[in-house]
C-alpha cells in the first residue's frame, strides 16, 4: 500500500491586485509546510459507490476530493478511473485543520489527482492536472506543481516557482470557522486597496524570510484586517511574532533551530 502526503501551505504574504469579474486577483507567496500533512491511500471496498473514509464535516459529494474525481473524469472520460473508484475507497488521515487557511482541502484534491494519474498511467502533465484542479479550487495548482515556494497570482492559476530555502513553521489554528467568501466580501466593501505595479514587482522578488522579519501581519496579508472585523474573537488568539495565513484562521511563525557549540 502506497501512502501519499498532502502537505499544508502558508501564505507568507497575500496581496490583492484587482478584480476579475466577481473574483479577486491576488499576488501571494505560498510555502509548503513540511511538518504538517494529511495522508492518503486507496483501500479496497465491497460497494460500487464513491467513498471517502476520513474525519470530514461535509457530505462526500461536497468534498474537494470528490469534486476532483468528477473534474478528472470529465477531462479524461476514463473507464479505468470509474472502475478504480468502484473498487476502492480513498482514505484520508486528516492532520491539517479545516477552515484554517492552510490549504488542506486543496492539497488533498491535488494529491488525489496525482495518485490517479500515477496509478492509472493517465500520463497527464502537471499543467493539465493544474487546469483540472483549478475547477476544484484556486489553491489546487500550487499543490499539483509541488514547489517548496512559489509566487501565486491571477485567481490562483498562475504558479511560478520562487527559489529560496524552505522555512520551518510552527502553526496553530483557533477553533474559529472562517468563511473565505465573507472575508473577501468584507475586504471589498471596507478595505479595498489593490497594490500597484511597483508593489507587485517588490513583493514578487521579496524573500520570504525577509518579509517575515520586516513586515507586520496586516502589512503582509490584506485579508487579516477584514477577518478581524468579521470575527472579532480572532484578536484574542493573535500572538507576537505570528502571522495570519490566507483568510484564516491559522497563525504561523518560523522555527529558529539553535546551533549547538561543540
Amino acid at each position: 500500500m502506497t501512502i501519499y502526503k498532502a502537505y499544508a501551505k502558508v501564505n507568507i504574504f497575500l496581496k490583492i491586485t484587482g478584480m476579475r469579474g466577481d473574483y479577486h486577483e491576488i499576488l501571494s507567496r505560498f510555502m509548503r509546510v513540511d511538518n504538517l500533512y494529511d495522508e492518503l491511500y486507496f483501500q479496497e471496498k465491497d460497494t460500487n459507490e464513491f467513498k471517502i473514509i476520513g474525519k470530514f464535516s461535509c457530505e462526500s459529494t461536497q468534498n474537494t476530493i470528490y469534486k476532483a474525481y468528477k473534474a478528472l473524469l470529465e477531462y479524461t472520460k476514463s473507464e479505468d478511473l470509474e472502475k478504480l473508484m468502484q473498487k476502492n475507497s480513498i482514505v484520508v488521515k486528516k492532520n491539517i485543520p479545516a477552515f484554517a487557511g492552510l490549504g488542506g482541502g486543496s492539497s488533498d484534491s491535488a494529491t488525489y489527482l496525482k495518485m490517479c494519474n500515477e496509478k492509472l498511467d493517465l500520463n497527464l502533465s502537471d499543467d493539465e492536472l493544474a487546469s483540472i484542479g483549478l475547477k476544484v479550487g484556486a489553491d489546487v495548482p500550487f499543490f499539483i506543481y509541488g514547489y517548496d515556494s512559489a509566487n501565486v497570482s491571477g485567481i490562483g492559476e498562475i504558479v511560478e516557482e520562487f527559489k529560496e530555502p524552505l522555512l520551518e513553521f510552527d502553526t496553530y489554528t483557533p477553533e474559529v470557522q472562517i468563511s473565505t467568501p465573507k472575508v473577501y466580501k468584507s475586504y471589498r466593501e471596507n478595505f479595498y486597496n489593490p497594490i500597484n505595479d511597483d508593489e507587485v514587482k517588490y513583493y514578487t522578488s521579496l524573500k520570504s524570510e525577509d518579509a517575515l522579519k520586516t513586515k507586520t501581519p496586516k502589512e503582509l496579508n490584506d485579508l487579516f484586517a477584514p477577518a478581524l472585523k468579521e470575527y472579532k474573537e480572532l484578536k484574542q488568539y493573535q500572538k507576537d511574532g505570528y502571522f495570519f495565513s490566507g483568510s484564516g484562521s491559522s497563525f504561523f511563525r518560523t522555527i529558529i533551530r539553535s546551533v549547538k557549540c561543540v
